[in-house]
């Protein structure tokens, strides 16, 4: 009978040629720790523990479909945000850390009463909502806000639907592409989205884990329109916002100073930009 740490070893060796050492350790931990429903720290306190054929024979599906480069994420069908837990497939971005500090930032400027209004009297929309991830995060903290989420995929509100039901929250989901969408007249207190803003030259610099598998059309903006979607969810808001409101987008690394221009001569104010955990450029908040 094969060992945890037997597991360990196959999978570094199988996915030697897709990851380095450290995302494969990575992996290899949270297919075993799936597949068995072992703690993390105990799968690494007991390596010689011997695992079960089903279980072994599972994780060497899991170790194959890797070796294509398929996102673990997606051989699993779900993915871990903010606490909660969502349904990802090809039709839906898989939710990043960096998203998370996103909607941190959102309820901690409510929680600040930086809008004078409570959380009761809230209204919301996340565009580009994708897997939900955001609106429904926002919705799980906000209880008492009206949330939205608008998306121009019929196959990733699906399973944002779906989301919602998992996590138990209430959000309205629209079907909408916001460059030609028409704008609600000052409906909602904040508006936050983390569109489309990977470029030809960001793509070069990306795992092919993401370029392959990953909707493209969630992902990529052309390098002549690299703030396409920032400018066109701008003017959604300039009509779309209560005064005062805020918008909040995650962003271009390379375009922060681009993206606070923009903002300021569209008449947005109080324009902030912030790091995220890796130090680089990621989010901005506007007020109207």
């Amino acid at each position: 009978m094969e060992t945890v740490k037997d597991v360990f070893n196959n999978f570094r060796q199988r996915l030697a040629a897709v990851y380095n050492a450290q995302e494969t350790e990575a992996l290899t931990l949270a297919a075993v720790a799936e597949v068995t429903q072992l703690g993390k720290a105990s799968i690494k306190a007991f390596p010689e523990r011997e695992l079960s054929s089903e279980a072994l024979a599972r994780l060497d599906e899991i170790a194959s479909e890797l070796q294509t480069g398929k996102p673990l994420q997606y051989i699993l069908g779900k993915a871990e945000f903010y606490g909660l837990t969502f349904n990802v497939n090809p039709a839906v971005l898989i939710p990043r850390p960096e998203t998370e500090e996103l909607v941190e930032w959102v309820i901690e400027s409510v929680n600040s009463r930086q809008l004078a209004v409570y959380s009761k009297e809230l209204s919301l929309l996340d565009i580009g909502t994708g897997s939900g991830c955001i609106a429904i995060s926002l919705k799980k903290n906000l209880t008492a806000a009206d949330v939205s989420a608008m998306d121009i995929s019929a196959d990733a509100l699906q399973t944002a639907r779906s989301n919602a039901m998992v996590n138990a929250v209430d959000v309205s989901f629209i079907e909408a592409d916001v460059l030609s969408a028409k704008p609600d007249a000052a409906k909602y207190d904040i508006i936050v989205s983390n569109p489309p803003y990977v470029t030809s030259v960001d793509k070069q610099q990306m795992h092919t884990n993401v370029t392959d598998f990953e909707p493209h059309t969630a992902l990529f903006v052309s390098d002549e329109e690299p703030l396409l979607f920032y400018r066109a969810i701008a003017d959604y808001a300039l009509l779309s916002l209560k005064k005062p409101g805020m918008l909040f987008f995650e962003i271009n690394e390379n375009y922060g100073n681009e993206t606070v221009e923009m903002l300021a001569e569209k008449g947005y104010k109080n324009i902030e930009l912030r790091k995220d955990m890796s130090g680089k450029d990621r989010m901005v908040k506007a007020l109207l």
